[in-house]
């Protein structure tokens, strides 16, 4: 009588990294446009909240557009960074509950591929996104900008893709969609309040202004005002430009390091 032994099961090898291809990150990011083409609430979301928010604004201020002059252009900033923050971490998140990441990831797709495919699929949403608000604020609610409106739409553009960075970020750590909404309080809020959009962050308790240094909202809001202020393109400017870009960058790598194949 022959006796037979179990042969011990053996665990897979992990997946191999692959490096980041370009014809696997594009078609991510068409997939992602055709999604989004369908979705029309998503879309007003992206491009319809922040006009409006600016057309109220201005309108809030009617009596003293000066105070429109002085903080409009900041906000232009800031509400592509939310509302790109929001449906990106959504957006996402979706995915990966509905089992779609990790059908995707199952395929010669790596982490690299789809974050990239992501960031550039909202990425050209956030340009049209940026163009529409900064053409509505400049010439149609005549913000007064000392400088070269292409440089309000840079910046406000840096902040769009920062936010899509963050968005992606985040939602490797939420397990639903109201999670990712939670988030919204722990990362943005705080750089709201301290990025200097309501008081000089040099007035600021030394303690919250050095919370603030090493905020990228700060470095946008900072921008804007550069832009706001001066004729040419200053050095001070230039900085604000490198570092919300370098941590939109980051944060990109940071999302393909967490995000998570199987969901829990």
């Amino acid at each position: 009588m022959t006796t037979t032994t179990p042969t011990a099961r053996t665990t897979p090898p992990p997946t191999p990294t692959r490096p980041l291809n370009l014809s696997r990150t594009t078609a991510t990011a068409a997939r992602v446009l055709r999604q989004l083409a369908h979705d029309p609430r998503t879309i007003a979301l992206l491009l319809v909240i922040p006009c409006l928010m600016l057309f109220l604004l201005r309108y809030v201020f009617d009596g003293s557009p000066r105070t429109f002059d002085n903080i409009g252009a900041s906000l232009l900033g800031i509400f592509p960074l939310i509302t790109m923050f929001l449906v990106t971490s959504i957006a996402t998140l979706r995915e990966r509950t509905s089992g779609t990441l990790e059908r995707l990831l199952a395929m010669p797709l790596g982490k690299g591929d789809l974050i990239a495919g992501y960031a550039l699929a909202f990425g050209a949403l956030a340009i049209v996104q940026s163009a529409l608000a900064t053409g509505l604020a400049v010439w149609f609610l005549g913000l007064d900008v000392t400088g070269s409106p292409w440089l309000l739409l840079l910046v406000a553009l840096l902040d769009a893709l920062l936010g899509t960075a963050l968005g992606l970020f985040v939602s490797a750590f939420a397990a639903s969609e109201f999670q990712a909404v939670q988030f919204m309080p722990a990362v943005i809020f705080p750089q709201l309040l301290l990025c200097g959009l309501f008081t000089p962050r040099d007035r600021m308790h030394p303690a919250l202004e050095a919370v603030s240094d090493v905020l990228p909202m700060s470095y946008a809001v900072d921008g804007m005002n550069e832009v706001l202020r001066h004729t040419d393109m200053t050095a001070t400017f230039v900085r604000d430009v490198l570092i919300v870009a370098g941590c939109a960058l980051l944060v990109l790598a940071l999302g393909a390091a967490t995000l998570k194949r199987r969901t829990a």
